[in-house]
């Protein structure tokens, strides 16, 4: 996306904080994490961009990580969200006791159509890196939308074949249920 669109991350990065300051509700997938976990929760926000996710979940008490492998992002998420740590690792070899962080997480969110953006051969390697840093009881939640280029019955597939077992299927962070047939946009939830 970098290398398409050099100026991506800046445009990115000012529309959430334009819709921030004009009032909008940005924190639903934040609101979807918080009311799976207790307060004081490790929570991993992979691909977390500007830290719009993460930042709320770190603001509501819980222990969050966020990674993107974009430094621009990471610097507006260290600039807007200070309670949480940002680092910038790739997914698909994301190593986080190599960064100091060693404890597992209770949730890993995937949300902001992050699994679309990652390289497709990569896929599987990113779903099996997320796995190895849950806790053992922790929820891996993924959120994308259809017509992005990856199919909703091949990311199962995908997350079936590194040892996710599905949990929850949704059409929207608002608890919609899902619908093979006609959902539009996809939250995953994963053990």
């Amino acid at each position: 996306m970098i290398e398409e669109n050099p100026g991506h991350s800046a445009w990115y990065i000012e529309r959430f904080r334009s819709m921030a300051a004009e009032g909008q509700d940005l924190d639903g997938e934040a609101r979807f994490v918080d009311a799976m976990i207790p307060r004081g929760a490790r929570i991993l926000d992979a691909g977390c961009g500007p830290g719009r996710v993460g930042g709320r979940l770190a603001a509501l008490g819980h222990h969050v990580v966020g990674v993107d492998i974009d430094p621009e992002l990471i610097a507006a998420a260290e600039g807007d969200h200070p309670g949480a740590i940002w680092l910038a690792p790739d997914l698909a070899v994301l190593d986080l006791a190599a960064d100091g962080v060693s404890e597992r997480f209770d949730v890993i969110v995937s949300a902001g159509n992050v699994m679309t953006f990652l390289d497709p051969a990569t896929r599987r390697d990113v779903l099996y890196r997320l796995l190895v840093h849950l806790a053992p009881d922790g929820r891996l939640v993924v959120g994308f939308g259809a017509g992005r280029g990856y199919d909703f019955d091949e990311s199962f597939a995908d997350a079936a074949s590194v040892g996710l077992r599905d949990e929850l299927r949704l059409s929207s962070w608002d608890l919609r249920p899902f619908d093979t047939a006609s959902s539009t946009f996809l939250v995953a939830v994963s053990r």
